[in-house]
């Protein structure tokens, strides 16, 4: 993945440019050695090492090292250097508790020590009998809780499956052909009337959100792409409208297929699955993209082929936020508002397509999450080419 745009992930964080990539490999390369170094498992190292940190003798250029020294330090907050008794004491109080593995073998070993030594074992060993007992506890709750949530997970995945098969086929074996009539019962009269594709009559018929229909050739994207006034229902409604945390591919409520917009946007989960547009972000590797360039998306009105120009990452930002947001751009009203937001693409996409386009092309995006930041997205922009 390309660095100046793409980012790279060191640590957890993310890093977009080149150098500060860099500049976190060697901090954590300097974690590494610092690790080798001290045993932090031993509490004088680590206090040792968080009073070297902390009197600056280690110096760190990104947030990769802020986060070590931040760590060090909390933990040698809690930490205390047993003194020689202590250990010595300790030591005699794992070696009981670890010769009576059941209470009462303890007891009987118990009159070789002192009262106070005693009492001591026997809170050991109470304390360790009822962390066995939490823990089993705890684990057998976790066991049932994640069972059933994916148990729940698969019943939406194969419902999802099924949905979604079921209206690829009656895509493909749609009744309508050339020469055959099915009324088209439309809720309202729009003021361009156009006719809708045969394929899609059926669909249509099924669903009124229906506005299209987008496929990548050779990977799982092959779905039909609905419409409502409301961008949040079909996040978690199918297309028989039942409540589906899979939710559907939708388009953007301010787009326009008659009109045309200028860029129509469609939405889609991030399922780890790889449904939904769960599989979009291999876009991220060049390699992918020259294997898949093209995107077929279908109005119900009129069909479409898309070559794709601009594959980056983004996010939703606050509104008070001035910059580029791509999910806001859908007509551009000049071809200098045109050109900028091309401008802005292209300066965020991982590599050249060597496809680009002017004003009045009208053009797809396709976006999803992306875990990369919050609310971090995926987007890939295309231009209608047939």
């Amino acid at each position: 993945m390309p660095i100046p745009t793409g980012g790279r992930d060191v640590a957890g964080r993310q890093f977009r440019t080149k150098a500060d990539y860099e500049a976190a490999c060697r901090d954590q390369k300097k974690i590494e050695q610092l690790k080798q170094r001290y045993k932090l498992e031993d509490p004088a190292q680590l206090l040792e090492l968080n009073n070297e940190l902390q009197s600056g003798k280690y110096h760190f250029e990104t947030m990769v090292g802020d986060d070590f020294v931040y760590e060090i330090e909390q933990t040698a907050k809690h930490t205390k250097v047993p003194t020689a008794k202590e250990k010595k004491k300790q030591k005699k109080i794992q070696k009981a508790a670890k010769k009576g593995n059941q209470k009462s073998k303890a007891k009987k070993e118990l009159k070789e020590y002192d009262k106070e030594m005693q009492k001591e074992i026997l809170r050991q060993l109470d304390l360790r009998e009822k962390r066995r007992k939490w823990t089993v506890i705890v684990c057998s709750l976790a066991a049932v809780i994640s069972f059933g949530y994916f148990g729940v997970y698969y019943y939406f995945v194969d419902r999802t499956t099924s949905t979604y098969q079921k209206w690829a086929d009656l895509k493909e074996d749609s009744p309508v052909r050339p020469g055959m009539s099915l009324e088209v019962q439309a809720e309202e009269e729009t003021e361009e009337e156009r006719e809708i594709l045969d394929e899609y009559k059926v669909l249509y018929n099924k669903n009124k959100s229906l506005i299209g229909w987008v496929k990548i050739d050779d990977t799982i994207i092959d779905y039909p792409v609905m419409q409502t006034v409301n961008n949040e229902y079909y996040l978690t409604h199918n297309l028989e409208q039942e409540y589906d945390k899979n939710g559907s591919i939708f388009m953007d409520k301010d787009c326009d297929v008659l009109k045309p917009s200028t860029n129509l946007i469609i939405y889609g989960h991030h399922m780890k699955s790889g449904k939904m547009f769960g599989d979009l972000n291999k876009y991220s590797n060049k390699k992918y993209y020259e294997e898949h360039p093209l995107i077929q998306f279908d109005t119900i009105y009129e069909k479409g082929t898309y070559a794709i120009m601009y594959v980056f990452r983004s996010r939703v930002y606050n509104e008070n936020e001035i910059t580029f947001k791509y999910y806001q751009f859908i007509d551009a009203n000049s071809a200098e508002e045109f050109d900028s937001y091309m401008d802005e693409m292209s300066a965020l996409s991982f590599y050249d397509t060597g496809v680009t386009a002017g004003y009045g092309d009208r053009l797809l995006t396709l976006s999803t999450c992306d875990s990369s930041e919050k609310d971090g997205r995926f987007v890939i922009v295309a231009k209608k080419v047939n």
